[in-house]
């Protein structure tokens, strides 16, 4: 099968996020398929662009094809945004032909978080006689709305919902990383017998082997935690508002007297005040590192007692949820505390933590004194069985397989 893969915002272990596009095709290329990304040359959520000299770029990333569109540069989500997503949606429109007749794929996949890739992804379906498939990430517009507070009026909202409601009746297939979507695409218009879920996953091969040892500060930082046996909380990921991190340091100061230590790991738009606050509150057993190289994400979460995920209480998530962090904390073996509320439960699923109530501070302070109230060895039974969960519903081969046996 040939499989094209259209993402504005696809990366790679080079560029950075976003990696779920370079993870299946390089499964589906395992698996003796011939794939292509399509992706914007400027995107907000990869850590290194690719450089163009032209309109576009053809090259090869650790095996897997990439062509590059040159698109204007933006930050944040205003206008400049806006411009980047009509001038990729445009480029791919206009080569159409040009992408079908020097591919020939099989299956056009549209998969730009946004919906309005499905419009040039079915002139290129149709230039081909391939089958069109919409990947759901988000729901939008409902995203936009119910996290950003758009009006349902708004322009761009109108253009997100046409978009959706033409990829729900057009689309050949349509795949979804989103558990519970069902009666909300239908309403849509989608015949469920349509609808399949491939959530977010791991490649297990990339825990198989020790991660690149710590250094500096943070490995000395944690050292010193374990000696003095405290339990030590982890957080890795974003620093954004989406992410609770208030609520993880109001915790913090109710255990600021007991035997734990929290150590935040990243970066993001909430961290400069996130540390001030830590700052200001005297939080001294709270501890804020910069980033780290994707290879030393296995050695800090080995060094985790209990792995923290947390997300606003927002109605959108009663669609489900398939955190790519909780994937790898359940990889890594870590014990999780989950203060989620959703359409599902990762956690209490896999067995592998506890889920207690978002944003509340008490509740995720009682949460992790009943964690440190377990043995260790009682510990690692649960992260024993997250490990477990994940290579056997989230590996990316067993992923990229229930994809194409769902386009197919």
């Amino acid at each position: 099968m040939r499989i094209l893969l259209i993402n504005h915002y696809a990366g790679s272990p080079r560029h950075g996020m976003e990696y779920r596009p370079w993870y299946l095709a390089r499964e589906w290329l395992r698996q003796g398929h011939a794939v292509r990304v399509v992706a914007a040359s400027r995107s907000h959520v990869r850590s290194v662009q690719p450089e163009l000299r032209g309109a576009s770029l053809l090259e090869h990333v650790d095996g897997v094809e990439f062509l590059w569109l040159r698109t204007p540069g933006y930050s944040g989500n205003g206008l400049r945004r806006v411009i980047n997503i009509a001038a990729f949606c445009l480029l791919l429109a206009l080569r159409a032909r040009r992408l079908a007749r020097g591919f020939r794929p099989d299956v056009v996949v549209a998969s730009s978080t946004y919906p309005m890739d499905i419009w040039p992804a079915s002139r290129i379906a149709r230039a081909a006689g391939a089958k069109l498939v919409h990947e759901v990430h988000d729901l939008w517009p409902l995203s936009p709305i119910e996290l950003g507070g758009l009006s349902p009026r708004h322009p761009f909202i109108r253009l997100c919902q046409a978009a959706e409601d033409f990829a729900c009746r057009r689309a050949d297939a349509v795949v979804s990383m989103l558990p519970k979507v069902h009666e909300h695409l239908r309403a849509r218009g989608l015949d469920l017998r349509k609808l399949h879920i491939v959530p977010n996953g791991v490649l297990p091969d990339e825990w198989e082997m020790p991660g690149d040892p710590l250094g500096g500060e943070l490995a000395a930082h944690l050292d010193r935690a374990r000696v003095a046996r405290r339990l030590v909380v982890g957080y890795a990921g974003a620093h954004g508002v989406a992410n609770a991190l208030d609520c993880l340091l109001d915790a913090a100061a109710l255990l600021r007297r007991e035997a734990f230590e929290f150590v935040l790991v990243g970066e993001g738009a909430e961290r400069e005040r996130l540390a001030q606050r830590v700052a200001s509150e005297g939080l001294a057993n709270v501890r804020m590192f910069g980033p780290i190289a994707k290879r030393q994400i296995p050695s800090l979460l080995a060094r985790f007692d209990v792995a923290y995920i947390g997300l606003q209480r927002v109605p959108i998530f009663r669609f489900g949820i398939a955190p790519n962090k909780l994937m790898d904390y359940m990889m890594a073996g870590c014990t999780v505390l989950s203060a989620i509320e959703a359409g599902n439960d990762p956690v209490g699923e896999a067995g592998c933590g506890l889920t207690v109530q978002p944003e509340s501070a008490p509740a995720i302070a009682d949460g992790l004194r009943r964690l440190a109230a377990l043995s260790v060895d009682e510990r690692r039974g649960m992260g024993a069985r997250g490990r477990d969960y994940v290579r056997g519903h989230h590996a990316w081969p067993v992923l990229a397989r229930r994809f194409v046996e769902a386009v197919s």
